[in-house]
């Protein structure tokens, strides 16, 4: 990661801290009343081969002791109505300014792997993770809609699991290499500009 790209991210990580802050108290409080505890979903994630670290987001789902894996049709009884209201918005994912503001994540770049799939793609995972995982990127934008559209139809975790690994990790990882040859902190701006219209367009849908 270069420096400026670093201090980018330090910058607006700790701008939007303060300007949302009273939002996401205002957030936690409504969740904790609403589903109870726990508020956060903390999960291993991958920033290298070798490299884990614990991924922060808001909770939408019930708990599970056994839950393990991407989300896919298997998992969609157990979002619940505030989960979903606030995956739709990508309000779950606040909690990530706080990886970002460790140096775990960047604004942008490649979504961070679970482990599993990191030990199946070693070599691939090798040199898509050169780049500093991020909350959007190329493949988050490009790819999101038909990643959810093809999980959604699994029904069980080996079906999910199997389509995930076979289509979705090779698909990502080609946009996620094409992101690398060209980072620039231009295209990473026009990259969180197109995030934020997505996000405004889906809202308004």
């Amino acid at each position: 990661m270069t420096w400026s790209k670093r201090l980018f991210d330090l910058f607006f990580a700790a701008l939007l801290v303060v300007i949302l802050g009273p939002v996401l108290l205002g957030l936690l409080l409504w969740l904790l009343l609403k589903e109870g505890r726990p508020i956060f979903y903390v999960a291993e994630r991958m920033k290298g081969v070798d490299k884990p670290f614990s991924l922060w987001k808001l909770r939408t789902m019930t708990v599970v002791d056994t839950d393990s894996g991407v989300s896919g049709g298997d998992k969609s009884a157990r979002i619940t109505r505030t989960g979903a209201w606030l995956r739709s918005k990508r309000l779950d994912e606040f909690p990530q300014l706080w990886n970002i503001l460790k140096g775990d994540l960047s604004f942008v770049g490649p979504r961070p792997p679970l482990r599993q799939y990191v030990e199946q793609n070693p070599e691939l995972y090798a040199q898509v993770l050169k780049s500093r995982p991020g909350v959007t990127g190329l493949a988050s934008i490009t790819y999101h809609k038909h990643e959810a559209a093809l999980l959604s139809r699994c029904r069980t975790r080996e079906e999910t699991d199997a389509v995930y690994s076979r289509v979705c990790v090779p698909a990502k990882a080609r946009l996620d290499l094409i992101y690398q040859k060209h980072q620039c902190m231009c295209y990473d701006f026009d990259l969180v500009f197109q995030t934020i219209g997505n996000l405004f367009r889906r809202n308004r849908g």
